[in-house]
Protein backbone atom coordinates (compact mmCIF):
# COMPACT_ATOMS: atom_id res chain seq x y z
CA UNK A 1 0.00 0.00 0.00
CA UNK A 2 1.43 3.36 -1.01
CA UNK A 3 1.53 6.28 1.47
CA UNK A 4 -1.09 8.09 -0.59
CA UNK A 5 -3.40 5.06 -0.52
CA UNK A 6 -2.89 4.64 3.22
CA UNK A 7 -3.72 8.31 3.82
CA UNK A 8 -6.85 8.08 1.69
CA UNK A 9 -7.94 4.97 3.59
CA UNK A 10 -7.58 6.80 6.91
CA UNK A 11 -9.74 9.65 5.68
CA UNK A 12 -12.53 7.21 4.81
CA UNK A 13 -12.85 5.76 8.32
CA UNK A 14 -16.51 5.62 9.44
CA UNK A 15 -17.24 8.54 11.76
CA UNK A 16 -21.03 8.63 11.92
CA UNK A 17 -20.90 8.74 15.72
CA UNK A 18 -17.92 10.33 17.49
CA UNK A 19 -18.20 9.62 21.19
CA UNK A 20 -16.61 12.01 23.68
CA UNK A 21 -15.20 10.33 26.81
CA UNK A 22 -13.51 12.16 29.71
CA UNK A 23 -9.92 10.98 29.91
CA UNK A 24 -9.98 11.28 33.69
CA UNK A 25 -12.91 8.89 34.21
CA UNK A 26 -11.91 5.18 34.16
CA UNK A 27 -15.53 4.03 34.48
CA UNK A 28 -16.57 5.94 31.36
CA UNK A 29 -13.45 4.79 29.50
CA UNK A 30 -14.34 1.19 30.30
CA UNK A 31 -17.97 1.57 29.23
CA UNK A 32 -17.11 3.33 25.96
CA UNK A 33 -15.37 0.23 24.64
CA UNK A 34 -18.68 -1.65 24.47
CA UNK A 35 -20.71 1.07 22.75
CA UNK A 36 -21.37 0.92 18.97
CA UNK A 37 -19.76 4.30 18.23
CA UNK A 38 -17.64 4.54 15.08
CA UNK A 39 -15.11 6.79 16.79
CA UNK A 40 -14.20 7.35 20.42
CA UNK A 41 -12.16 10.35 21.45
CA UNK A 42 -10.60 10.36 24.90
CA UNK A 43 -10.70 13.94 26.06
CA UNK A 44 -7.93 15.86 27.81
CA UNK A 45 -9.47 19.26 27.14
CA UNK A 46 -12.85 20.53 28.37
CA UNK A 47 -13.88 17.23 29.98
CA UNK A 48 -10.82 17.29 32.28
CA UNK A 49 -10.36 19.75 35.12
CA UNK A 50 -6.92 21.43 35.06
CA UNK A 51 -5.70 19.56 38.14
CA UNK A 52 -6.80 16.24 36.63
CA UNK A 53 -5.05 16.61 33.27
CA UNK A 54 -1.56 15.23 34.16
CA UNK A 55 -2.94 12.01 35.63
CA UNK A 56 -5.55 11.72 32.85
CA UNK A 57 -2.76 11.49 30.26
CA UNK A 58 -1.47 8.33 31.92
CA UNK A 59 -4.97 6.94 32.36
CA UNK A 60 -5.59 7.37 28.64
CA UNK A 61 -2.31 5.65 27.76
CA UNK A 62 -3.28 2.68 29.92
CA UNK A 63 -6.74 2.35 28.41
CA UNK A 64 -5.46 2.69 24.84
CA UNK A 65 -2.90 -0.04 25.42
CA UNK A 66 -5.01 -2.41 27.49
CA UNK A 67 -8.56 -1.76 26.29
CA UNK A 68 -10.47 -3.44 23.47
CA UNK A 69 -11.30 -0.74 20.93
CA UNK A 70 -12.03 -3.14 18.08
CA UNK A 71 -13.90 -1.50 15.22
CA UNK A 72 -13.45 2.01 16.57
CA UNK A 73 -11.29 4.91 15.45
CA UNK A 74 -9.17 5.81 18.50
CA UNK A 75 -8.62 9.53 19.02
CA UNK A 76 -7.28 11.70 21.84
CA UNK A 77 -8.29 15.34 22.09
CA UNK A 78 -5.39 17.34 23.51
CA UNK A 79 -5.51 20.91 24.79
CA UNK A 80 -5.09 23.78 22.35
CA UNK A 81 -1.76 25.47 21.62
CA UNK A 82 -2.56 28.56 23.69
CA UNK A 83 -2.38 26.50 26.91
CA UNK A 84 0.58 25.13 28.86
CA UNK A 85 -0.65 21.52 28.51
CA UNK A 86 -0.48 20.73 24.80
CA UNK A 87 3.14 19.62 24.50
CA UNK A 88 2.92 17.21 27.43
CA UNK A 89 -0.46 15.94 26.23
CA UNK A 90 0.99 14.97 22.87
CA UNK A 91 4.33 13.59 24.03
CA UNK A 92 2.91 11.55 26.90
CA UNK A 93 0.05 10.03 24.90
CA UNK A 94 1.90 9.38 21.65
CA UNK A 95 5.10 8.08 23.23
CA UNK A 96 3.06 5.89 25.57
CA UNK A 97 0.38 4.58 23.21
CA UNK A 98 1.19 5.77 19.69
CA UNK A 99 0.86 2.30 18.20
CA UNK A 100 -2.69 2.05 19.56
CA UNK A 101 -3.77 5.53 18.49
CA UNK A 102 -5.30 6.65 15.21
CA UNK A 103 -5.54 10.44 15.52
CA UNK A 104 -4.85 13.46 17.66
CA UNK A 105 -7.69 15.98 17.78
CA UNK A 106 -6.53 19.59 18.08
CA UNK A 107 -9.18 21.99 19.42
CA UNK A 108 -9.58 25.72 18.80
CA UNK A 109 -7.49 25.71 15.63
CA UNK A 110 -7.11 29.27 14.40
CA UNK A 111 -4.54 29.05 11.60
CA UNK A 112 -2.53 26.60 9.54
CA UNK A 113 0.62 27.11 11.63
CA UNK A 114 -0.99 25.32 14.56
CA UNK A 115 -1.57 22.23 12.43
CA UNK A 116 1.98 22.39 11.05
CA UNK A 117 3.35 22.60 14.60
CA UNK A 118 1.43 19.49 15.66
CA UNK A 119 2.52 17.66 12.50
CA UNK A 120 6.18 18.44 13.22
CA UNK A 121 5.89 17.33 16.85
CA UNK A 122 4.21 14.07 15.83
CA UNK A 123 6.93 13.43 13.27
CA UNK A 124 9.65 13.93 15.88
CA UNK A 125 7.96 11.52 18.28
CA UNK A 126 7.34 8.90 15.59
CA UNK A 127 10.98 9.01 14.52
CA UNK A 128 12.24 8.84 18.11
CA UNK A 129 9.94 5.92 18.98
CA UNK A 130 10.41 3.99 15.76
CA UNK A 131 6.76 4.38 14.73
CA UNK A 132 5.59 4.76 11.13
CA UNK A 133 6.14 8.40 10.21
CA UNK A 134 2.82 9.95 9.30
CA UNK A 135 0.88 7.07 10.79
CA UNK A 136 -1.05 9.23 13.27
CA UNK A 137 -3.69 11.48 11.76
CA UNK A 138 -4.91 14.91 12.85
CA UNK A 139 -8.45 16.15 13.39
CA UNK A 140 -8.88 19.94 13.42
CA UNK A 141 -11.65 21.56 15.42
CA UNK A 142 -12.94 24.97 14.31
CA UNK A 143 -14.29 26.86 17.32
CA UNK A 144 -14.06 30.59 16.63
CA UNK A 145 -14.40 33.20 13.93
CA UNK A 146 -10.68 33.31 13.12
CA UNK A 147 -10.58 29.56 12.62
CA UNK A 148 -13.51 29.69 10.21
CA UNK A 149 -12.00 32.57 8.22
CA UNK A 150 -8.78 30.52 7.87
CA UNK A 151 -10.43 27.13 7.36
CA UNK A 152 -9.19 26.69 3.77
CA UNK A 153 -5.55 27.12 4.79
CA UNK A 154 -6.12 24.89 7.83
CA UNK A 155 -7.59 22.11 5.67
CA UNK A 156 -4.52 22.22 3.40
CA UNK A 157 -1.94 22.41 6.20
CA UNK A 158 -0.91 18.75 6.52
CA UNK A 159 -1.30 15.38 4.81
CA UNK A 160 -2.11 14.01 8.27
CA UNK A 161 -5.42 15.86 8.36
CA UNK A 162 -8.47 13.60 8.25
CA UNK A 163 -11.36 15.73 9.49
CA UNK A 164 -12.56 19.27 10.04
CA UNK A 165 -14.89 19.49 13.06
CA UNK A 166 -17.34 22.22 14.01
CA UNK A 167 -17.19 23.18 17.71
CA UNK A 168 -20.46 25.04 18.28
CA UNK A 169 -20.23 26.05 21.95
CA UNK A 170 -17.02 28.05 21.79
CA UNK A 171 -17.95 29.30 18.33
CA UNK A 172 -21.27 30.68 19.54
CA UNK A 173 -19.46 32.52 22.32
CA UNK A 174 -16.78 33.84 19.96
CA UNK A 175 -19.32 35.59 17.73
CA UNK A 176 -21.66 36.69 20.58
CA UNK A 177 -24.52 34.52 19.34
CA UNK A 178 -27.66 35.07 21.38
CA UNK A 179 -28.24 31.54 22.63
CA UNK A 180 -27.40 29.41 25.66
CA UNK A 181 -28.49 26.06 24.15
CA UNK A 182 -25.62 24.55 22.19
CA UNK A 183 -26.76 23.24 18.84
CA UNK A 184 -30.17 24.91 18.86
CA UNK A 185 -31.14 27.96 16.84
CA UNK A 186 -30.82 31.34 18.57
CA UNK A 187 -34.13 33.03 19.39
CA UNK A 188 -35.24 35.77 17.04
CA UNK A 189 -33.55 34.45 13.89
CA UNK A 190 -36.07 32.94 11.43
CA UNK A 191 -33.57 30.83 9.44
CA UNK A 192 -30.72 28.39 10.14
CA UNK A 193 -28.00 30.37 11.92
CA UNK A 194 -25.47 27.58 11.41
CA UNK A 195 -25.95 27.03 7.69
CA UNK A 196 -23.10 29.27 6.53
CA UNK A 197 -20.71 27.90 9.15
CA UNK A 198 -21.44 24.27 8.29
CA UNK A 199 -21.24 24.87 4.54
CA UNK A 200 -17.98 26.79 4.92
CA UNK A 201 -16.44 23.89 6.83
CA UNK A 202 -17.87 21.36 4.37
CA UNK A 203 -16.46 23.16 1.33
CA UNK A 204 -12.97 23.35 2.86
CA UNK A 205 -13.11 19.70 3.87
CA UNK A 206 -14.28 18.42 0.51
CA UNK A 207 -11.78 20.58 -1.38
CA UNK A 208 -9.01 18.65 0.39
CA UNK A 209 -10.76 15.25 0.53
CA UNK A 210 -11.36 15.45 4.27
CA UNK A 211 -14.34 14.39 6.34
CA UNK A 212 -16.63 17.01 7.90
CA UNK A 213 -17.98 16.35 11.40
CA UNK A 214 -20.66 18.29 13.25
CA UNK A 215 -20.17 19.07 16.94
CA UNK A 216 -22.18 18.17 20.05
CA UNK A 217 -25.79 18.63 21.05
CA UNK A 218 -25.81 19.25 24.79
CA UNK A 219 -29.43 18.38 25.60
CA UNK A 220 -28.43 14.75 25.98
CA UNK A 221 -31.87 13.44 26.98
CA UNK A 222 -33.60 15.06 23.98
CA UNK A 223 -32.88 12.41 21.37
CA UNK A 224 -35.52 13.78 19.01
CA UNK A 225 -33.82 17.16 19.12
CA UNK A 226 -30.49 15.48 18.45
CA UNK A 227 -31.93 13.66 15.43
CA UNK A 228 -33.30 16.91 14.02
CA UNK A 229 -30.00 18.77 14.35
CA UNK A 230 -27.99 15.81 13.09
CA UNK A 231 -30.38 15.44 10.17
CA UNK A 232 -29.64 18.98 8.98
CA UNK A 233 -25.90 18.30 8.97
CA UNK A 234 -26.37 14.93 7.26
CA UNK A 235 -28.58 16.51 4.58
CA UNK A 236 -25.79 18.96 3.73
CA UNK A 237 -23.29 16.12 3.36
CA UNK A 238 -21.55 15.90 6.73
CA UNK A 239 -20.08 12.53 7.61
CA UNK A 240 -20.97 12.36 11.30
CA UNK A 241 -21.62 14.13 14.56
CA UNK A 242 -20.34 14.09 18.11
CA UNK A 243 -22.23 12.12 20.74
CA UNK A 244 -21.99 12.99 24.43
CA UNK A 245 -24.20 10.22 25.80
CA UNK A 246 -24.75 6.55 24.92
CA UNK A 247 -28.35 7.39 24.06
CA UNK A 248 -27.22 9.51 21.12
CA UNK A 249 -25.03 6.83 19.48
CA UNK A 250 -27.80 4.89 17.77
CA UNK A 251 -29.39 8.09 16.49
CA UNK A 252 -26.11 9.29 14.96
CA UNK A 253 -25.42 5.95 13.30
CA UNK A 254 -28.90 5.92 11.81
CA UNK A 255 -29.00 9.54 10.65
CA UNK A 256 -25.60 9.41 8.93
CA UNK A 257 -26.27 6.09 7.19
CA UNK A 258 -28.35 5.86 4.00
CA UNK A 259 -31.74 4.19 4.16
CA UNK A 260 -31.86 0.60 2.93
CA UNK A 261 -33.86 1.75 -0.11
CA UNK A 262 -31.31 4.43 -1.03
CA UNK A 263 -28.39 2.08 -0.48
CA UNK A 264 -29.90 -0.62 -2.71
CA UNK A 265 -30.71 1.94 -5.37
CA UNK A 266 -27.17 3.32 -5.33
CA UNK A 267 -25.66 -0.14 -5.77
CA UNK A 268 -28.05 -0.84 -8.64
CA UNK A 269 -27.00 2.40 -10.37
CA UNK A 270 -23.34 1.41 -10.08
CA UNK A 271 -23.98 -2.05 -11.49
CA UNK A 272 -26.18 -0.76 -14.29
CA UNK A 273 -23.69 1.93 -15.31
CA UNK A 274 -20.80 -0.53 -15.30
CA UNK A 275 -22.82 -2.85 -17.53
CA UNK A 276 -24.04 -0.21 -20.00
CA UNK A 277 -20.52 1.17 -20.56
CA UNK A 278 -19.09 -2.32 -21.13
CA UNK A 279 -18.73 -4.21 -24.40
CA UNK A 280 -21.68 -6.41 -23.49
CA UNK A 281 -23.81 -3.39 -22.69
CA UNK A 282 -23.05 -1.64 -25.95
CA UNK A 283 -20.43 0.82 -24.65
CA UNK A 284 -23.12 3.42 -24.02
CA UNK A 285 -22.54 6.59 -22.01
CA UNK A 286 -26.03 6.47 -20.53
CA UNK A 287 -28.80 3.95 -20.05
CA UNK A 288 -32.16 3.42 -18.44
CA UNK A 289 -32.58 1.85 -15.02
CA UNK A 290 -36.29 1.29 -14.88
CA UNK A 291 -37.79 4.71 -15.58
CA UNK A 292 -34.58 6.54 -14.63
CA UNK A 293 -31.84 7.63 -17.01
CA UNK A 294 -28.37 7.16 -15.53
CA UNK A 295 -25.02 8.50 -16.68
CA UNK A 296 -21.58 9.39 -15.30
CA UNK A 297 -23.04 12.02 -12.97
CA UNK A 298 -25.46 9.41 -11.64
CA UNK A 299 -22.52 7.09 -10.97
CA UNK A 300 -20.69 9.75 -8.94
CA UNK A 301 -23.75 10.45 -6.83
CA UNK A 302 -24.35 6.73 -6.31
CA UNK A 303 -20.75 6.21 -5.22
CA UNK A 304 -21.26 8.59 -2.31
CA UNK A 305 -24.38 6.82 -1.03
CA UNK A 306 -22.98 3.34 -1.66
CA UNK A 307 -19.74 4.28 0.08
CA UNK A 308 -21.60 5.41 3.19
CA UNK A 309 -23.65 2.22 3.19
CA UNK A 310 -20.62 -0.01 2.80
CA UNK A 311 -18.78 1.84 5.55
CA UNK A 312 -21.80 1.29 7.80
CA UNK A 313 -21.69 -2.46 7.07
CA UNK A 314 -25.00 -2.50 5.19
CA UNK A 315 -25.99 -5.47 3.04
CA UNK A 316 -27.82 -4.95 -0.22
CA UNK A 317 -31.18 -6.62 -0.73
CA UNK A 318 -31.42 -6.22 -4.51
CA UNK A 319 -29.50 -7.58 -7.47
CA UNK A 320 -28.86 -6.07 -10.89
CA UNK A 321 -30.00 -8.08 -13.86
CA UNK A 322 -28.79 -7.06 -17.31
CA UNK A 323 -31.67 -6.46 -19.74
CA UNK A 324 -32.16 -9.02 -22.44
CA UNK A 325 -30.92 -8.05 -25.87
Amino acid sequence: MTPATATEGRRLRPRRSCLAVPGSNPRFLEKAQGLPADQVFLDLEDACAPLAKPEARHTIVRFLNEGDWTGKTRVVRVNDWTTEWTYRDVTTVVEGAGQNLDCIMLPKVQDAHQIVALDLLLTQIEKAMGFEVGGIGIEAQIENAKGLVNVDEIAAASPRLETIIFGPADFMASINMKSLVVGEQPPGYPADAYHYILMRILMAARTHNLQAIDGPYLQIKNVDGYREVAGRAAALGFDGKWVLHPGQVEAANEVFSPSQEDYDHAELILDAYEWCTSEAGGKKGSAMLGDEMIDEASRKMALVVAGKGRAAGMTRTSKFEAPEA
